[in-house]
């Protein structure tokens, strides 16, 4: 069983920036590749970006490209979100997901994942 804790989120107004982090607990979690995903209110749940078990290989969602870095630290089993230019419409609950199988294209359904956080609520104010 894997077990990731987000923390991180906040409120910050347009323009600023957040880092999120997941810590990730349990066997293997470490061979796995991870995800954030995030849910606005009356929306479905989206990909933002995920990375691979080595950290070596990252993939994002077209509307976060030159603003969000992933990254991971293997030795923590720690993934973590930085977020920078921050818009209103990233408003949102993030999710952080683990027990994805990293191949082409990348893992960016909800469905590629079997583990998941509590999530974390990150909001813009304009």
């Amino acid at each position: 069983q894997v077990q990731p804790v987000e923390s991180g989120g906040g409120l910050v107004e347009a323009g600023g920036s957040l880092r999120l982090s997941c810590a990730a607990s349990g066997r293997a979690v470490s061979t796995y590749a991870m995800g954030w995903l995030r849910q606005a209110p009356g929306k479905e749940r989206e990909f933002v970006s995920a990375i691979d078990w080595s950290g070596e290989s990252t993939y994002r969602e077209d509307s976060v490209k030159g603003r969000f870095t992933i990254s991971r630290d293997s030795a923590k089993n720690t993934v973590y979100l930085q977020m920078m230019s921050l818009k209103p419409e990233d408003t949102a609950v993030y999710y952080c997901a683990a027990g994805a199988q990293w191949r082409r294209p990348p893992p960016t359904s909800a469905i590629d994942y079997n583990y998941w956080g509590q999530g974390t609520q990150v909001t813009v104010s304009s």
